[in-house]
């Protein structure tokens, strides 16, 4: 159905009609409720907190298994977060907030894999790029270039990328 004719039908709809669609699509599909349940209580603070923990378990499990170091789980709630409009510098925190978690088990832990500095980098260029979109330059400079500095100290394969981004 086109946005044209969705709008002719909510047109033709009384208001009870209306109410009750957007029940119906609450109760029905789980990313309508997520949004609705944000849009009218948008706990930003737990949600992020909830991010931090999600993503330092995947670097420093709280049980006995490996650590399994996956970017995604960063990526897939930096994209929910931005499918909510949350705030942008909430967004730029959890976005660097996963490379620092990143470089701490770095500091800690031997690494062969070049292609997690690669993710790594990767993760900073679009934390950089959402930084200096959203004009939040000034409140994140000095974590980038911490983290810029923290690739130099360990020794990262791709430093000298990070220092060319650096802002």
């Amino acid at each position: 159905m086109s946005k044209a004719k969705l709008k002719k039908h909510l047109q033709e709809l009384n208001e009870e009609q209306l109410r009750e669609q957007i029940i119906e699509l609450y109760e029905k599909f789980a990313p309508v409720k997520t949004y609705f349940n944000f849009a009218f209580n948008p706990r930003e603070d737990k949600l992020i907190e909830d991010a931090r923990v999600k993503i330092s378990k995947e670097y420093f499990p709280t049980t006995k298994r490996r650590a399994k170091l996956r970017r995604t789980t960063a990526t897939k709630l930096i994209k929910h977060f931005q499918s909510l409009e949350m705030s942008p510098d909430k967004v730029a925190d959890i976005m660097l907030y996963a490379i620092e978690v990143a470089q701490t088990y770095t500091s800690t832990y031997t690494l062969r894999n070049d292609n997690f500095f690669v993710g790594m980098f990767r993760q900073y260029e679009e934390a950089l790029q959402w930084i200096s979109g959203n004009n939040l330059m000034h409140i994140f400079k000095p974590r980038l270039e911490r983290i810029v500095e923290e690739a130099w100290e360990q020794d990262w394969f791709n430093r000298t990328a990070f220092q060319d981004m650096a802002p």
